[in-house]
């Protein structure tokens, strides 16, 4: 079980929305307004994997970086749609640790990785 949410900061909800949910698997659980036209605020999950994103100033700066634990990063890798996403294959940086790092429209960097057993 996800102890933590990780916020990340989106600048363009439609954008964003698009690479989490058509390019990376996501789907949005639930989204908050102040007043409708007001930044959103969001949670986008993937089975267990939570996100938050937010275009409310103040919360925080864009250029985060995730780590996000898949049970096969090749795998995961082959089912992405590579039409819709710029993504190089999985690589090794740190023995035994596979990752596979895609940067969103507002430059926060998702690390998907998995560990060799």
């Amino acid at each position: 079980m996800q102890k933590v949410i990780p916020t990340l900061k989106i600048s363009n909800e439609e954008k964003s929305q698009t690479f989490y949910i058509e390019g990376l698997g996501f789907r949005v659980d639930w989204e908050h307004r102040f007043e409708p036209g007001y930044p959103v605020f969001m949670q986008i999950s993937r089975g267990e994997d939570l996100l938050y994103l937010t275009a409310h100033e103040g919360d925080c700066q864009p250029g985060g970086l995730v780590h996000i634990l898949v049970e096969d990063v090749d795998r995961f890798y082959e089912t992405l749609p590579q039409e819709k996403l710029e993504v190089n294959p999985p690589y090794e940086m740190i023995e035994g640790i596979r990752m596979l790092s895609i940067t969103d429209p507002d430059g926060n960097e998702l690390r998907f990785m998995n560990m060799k057993k």
